[in-house]
Formats: C-alpha cells, structure tokens, sequence
C-alpha cells in the first residue's frame, strides 16, 4: 500500500455503494486482500482525517497521523473483534491514540527545548524580581481557583495547568466536548471577574 495519504474533506465517489460491510472487507483485507482494503480506506479517510485534525490541529500532521493509522488497520486487521465494537469505532480508536500521542510527542519536545533555552540563556539583571512576580500571580490565580465550582476547576485545571487539549478533557471526564468546552469558558469567565480583570471592551 504505497499511498494511503488521504484527501482532507474527501469522500467516496458518487457512484460507490453506501454502507459498506467494513466488518467484512477488514476481515478480508487481514488475510492480504488490497482490494478490499481500499474499500475501507475508501468509506473511512474522511472520518479519520476529521478526527485527527480535531485532535492535533495541524492539517500537515493530521494528514501524516491519518496515513499512519491507515497503515496500522492494514497491518492489523485480524485483530478487530466484532464482539467488542463496530469496525469504525475501532478504526476511530486507532486514529484517536495515535493522534494524542503526537500531541504529546510534540508538547514534550517543547518542553524539552524551552527547558535547554532556560539552562543556556544569560541572566538579566531583572530576573529576580520578574520571579517574585511570577509568584504573586500564580498565588492570585491558586486563589482565585478556589472560588471555582468543583466541575469547573477540574476542567479549567485540566486545560491550562496541565495542558490537556479540549477533546482530551471531554474524554477524561467522560464528557462531550461541548460540554467540557462550556466548562472551561464559564471556569476562566469566573476567574476573570475574581482577579478582577478587565474585559477588554
């Protein structure tokens, strides 16, 4: 399978059958068969794509997880059971970790070179004091979190303590994004009003 890149937004052509047994045409693609793999790639690119461009942000790497998880149904096809699931939402399952592990692979990198910059860069004669700072603020806003409802701490902390994307938390907390998303806003709205600051308008 030499090109499994697929198109963002494609579909299948007017003209395929809807409603392929992808159950079946993953069982045939685990004994070796191309064609009916390309079937399934086919009824499924455009869902991966989605999911992994929702969860990465980034279309080129969207478009490399997608490839990358295209491959591994492909490789593992005799693997789906149909007892514990449909085809697609093992097929989502795939794109979903592989896609979150990106996103860490990526913010640990950052991490990793904001941490090199930090042990290499000069002192400037103000650090010290930008410190203190630092501190202050960051027991204002230890503060102002306490003021939080239970659920929106937790989403809140989540977000921008710990650095979990919206779909992660939704899937944490056995949420639908909406909802986690809801959390989030009206956490920070509380917390603005709190710190007392300003809107901006």
């Amino acid at each position: 399978m030499s090109d499994l890149r697929p198109v963002p937004g494609g579909a299948p052509d007017e003209g395929a059958p809807s409603g392929p047994d992808l159950a079946g045409l993953l069982r045939q693609s685990a004994r070796g068969d191309e064609s009916a793999f390309a079937e399934v790639y086919d009824a499924v690119s455009a869902k991966v794509y989605g999911l992994a461009v929702r969860v990465v942000r980034n279309p080129a790497q969207a478009e490399e997880v997608a490839q990358e998880s295209l491959l591994e149904v492909w490789r593992t096809a005799s693997r789906y059971d149909p007892d514990r699931g449909s085809p697609m939402a093992w097929i989502l399952t795939i794109v979903h970790r592989r896609a979150v592990d990106r996103v860490r692979s990526a913010e640990s990198a950052t991490r990793r070179d904001a941490a090199y910059h930090d042990r290499n860069r000069s002192v400037s004669h103000d650090e010290t004091a930008e410190a203190a700072t630092a501190s202050l603020e960051a027991h204002r806003v230890r503060s102002a979190l306490s003021t939080l409802t239970e659920v929106q701490r937790e989403a809140v902390e989540l977000a921008y303590l710990q650095g979990y994307t919206h779909t992660e938390i939704a899937r944490a907390l056995d949420l639908p994004v909406g909802t986690a998303k809801t959390r989030i806003r009206d956490g920070l709205i509380r917390l603005r009003d709190t710190m007392g600051v300003g809107s901006g308008r």
